[in-house]
């Protein structure tokens, strides 16, 4: 603050990290690592500081204060803060850390992964497994006077097949999970199960049929699909997006902008989920933050600067991969509320459409809120009923396009089982997405097949 600063911020953070990876029937690697350092953020109107360091020796420490301090230069003088601990909700709480549950259980699991996955079906050539987590604990302090300290233990395991029918088809498939929860978890959400749910999916699809290419109904199965929410929707409701005016959401608050069936939350206080932070990387709790509420625009995710210069809250939307980082506004737990039918219900009164079961990567562009996604396992809807598997299958739209052709939502609501990492200016964070069934109409799918 020395150089005229109106706000500083120092965020320390220690990370220990174990990985293991299985390849060939082989563990191929198991490391574990630690990696310690502290970013000073210095703010000056809305210009931004940012030093870090990773020798956390006093004058390494200075040094990054000064160079963020000289970055952002301001011309008034401070005196130093006090600071003091904020009372914080606790939404995990792990009686043992990841870091120190022995390597070796880490290790059978991916194991008993290869092994089950394997056995599910002999069509299964391929499969590699892996386990990965971290156990950090950060520490943030800043010039309004807080103080704010959290451990965030964080683990995910997954399998990923290549399947091979005799025709020479291949097929892949994947599966996974974990969360902000204990080792135990996968006593219950064993590598069994997960290595089956890959399997299945790689062999579900031989001898699906094209895609037929065109406007059509689609069904989003409930859970993972809400990926499609969170890139086509979520990102746009971010608040630096909307300060910048690059979101076609922006300026739009009350109105509508999607079905009245839609109701859109993004939720870091669920317990145990994958998304999910007892404090931002800002020091500020996180919130239940209802985005769109029957189809009305109700609020945006905002961290501390966007907040500052839109005149709003901080709604604890402040997050970065590292000490290496800036805060940026983020997605926690992002889903849509549930419906009052029932899946069957849904399903049963499409005469044609696609039915989406399981989604791979995704692009969107948030200026216009176009956006492609690959289905990877997808099947027909003939006379309400599912039927072949298809191929080759893509979603296209623009996100408040396809939010006001919901036509219906399902009482089914489901997260998904821990496995998502959202990417935003080179920087990854964990995060959560979920749905209930969902029919949206008019629905332009890629396909191989021309309509006609």
């Amino acid at each position: 603050m020395a150089r005229g600063a109106d706000f500083a911020e120092v965020y320390a953070e220690r990370s220990d990290t174990t990985a293991v990876v299985l390849e060939e029937e082989k563990v191929k690697s198991a490391q574990a690592g630690q990696s310690v350092g502290v970013g000073v953020r210095v703010i000056v109107g809305g210009k931004v500081g940012y030093a870090y360091s990773d020798d956390l020796d006093d004058d390494a420490l200075l040094r990054a204060a000064e160079t963020a301090a000289l970055i952002a230069h301001g011309d008034k003088q401070h005196a130093p803060v006090s600071v003091a601990r904020r009372p914080l909700p606790t939404f995990y709480r792990l009686d043992k850390h990841l870091h120190a549950v022995d390597v070796a259980h880490k290790r059978d699991l991916v194991v008993r992964a290869d092994k089950a996955a394997r056995a599910a079906d002999p069509r299964i050539k391929q499969v590699t497994a892996t386990y990965a987590d971290t156990t950090k604990r950060i520490l943030v302090a800043n010039t309004q006077g807080h103080l704010a300290e959290d451990t965030q233990d964080l683990c995910r395991m997954s399998v990923g097949v290549v399947a091979a029918a005799e025709s020479g088809e291949r097929r892949t498939g994947s599966f996974g999970g974990g969360g902000r929860v204990p080792f135990s978890h996968f006593d219950t959400f064993t590598p069994e199960l997960v290595a089956k749910e890959a399997a299945r999916q790689a062999c579900a699809t031989f001898g699906a049929a094209d895609a037929q290419a065109g406007q059509q109904t689609v069904v989003l199965a409930p859970g993972w699909s809400g990926i499609l929410l969170h890139e086509a929707v979520g990102h746009g409701l971010e608040a630096d997006f909307i300060r910048k005016g690059t979101s076609l959401f922006a300026g739009k608050l009350g109105e509508k902008v999607a079905s009245e069936l839609v109701t859109v939350i993004d939720d870091g206080t669920m317990a145990n989920a994958r998304g999910s932070l007892n404090v931002d990387d800002e020091g500020e709790p996180t919130q239940f933050k209802v985005l769109i509420e029957r189809g009305v625009l109700k609020g945006y995710m905002f961290d501390a600067l966007n907040a500052k210069l839109m005149g709003q809250k901080s709604t604890g939307s402040g997050r970065r991969e590292s000490f290496k980082h800036l805060p940026l506004p983020r997605m926690t737990n992002t889903y849509l509320a549930p419906g009052e039918q029932s899946p069957e219900e849904i399903i049963g009164g499409v005469s044609k459409g696609v039915y989406c079961a399981n989604f791979g990567g995704g692009q969107v562009d948030i200026t216009n809120g176009n956006f492609v996604f690959e289905v990877t396992e997808a099947y027909e809807i003939e006379g309400g009923h599912l039927g072949r598997p298809l191929k080759g299958v893509t979603l296209i739209g623009v996100g408040p396009v396809a939010l006001k052709n919901v036509t219906a939502v399902g009482n089914d609501p489901l997260p998904d089982p821990g496995m998502g990492t959202c990417g935003k200016d080179g920087q990854g964070v964990p995060v959560g997405v979920g749905l209930p069934t969902v029919r949206i109409d008019n629905m332009t799918v890629g396909g191989t097949k021309v309509k006609g």
